[in-house]
């Protein structure tokens, strides 16, 4: 059974606040073979290459073009939009603010 592709889009790291990184699009291949168990080891591995391999692309047309330009299956994952709520350390001191002061 041939496991079906996933483009989508690098997520934000959640320690981090700032955008880089997250304007790529990437093309995981999926499993094809199971993982064993190495008796000496103890160590889980593979021998299904590309299920390890991460293709990175500058934006979401490119990479359904490399994959329908080689017969992958894919599935593309479309991000949620993002609400930013701007915020100002003024907004501390208001009279009107709404929660209770901590200090």
């Amino acid at each position: 059974m041939l496991m079906r592709a996933r483009i989508y889009r690098q997520s934000k790291p959640a320690g981090q606040s700032g955008q880089a990184m997250t304007h790529t699009w990437v093309l995981d291949y999926g499993q094809n073979r199971p993982r064993h168990v190495d008796s000496l080891m103890g160590w889980t591995g593979s021998t299904d290459t590309p299920s390890q391999l991460q293709l990175q692309f500058p934006d979401q047309d490119s990479a359904i073009a490399y994959a329908t330009a080689q017969g992958i299956a894919y599935d593309i994952e479309i991000p949620a939009p993002r609400h930013r709520r701007p915020k100002a350390y003024a907004d501390n001191f208001r009279y009107d603010r709404i929660q209770n002061w901590t200090h």
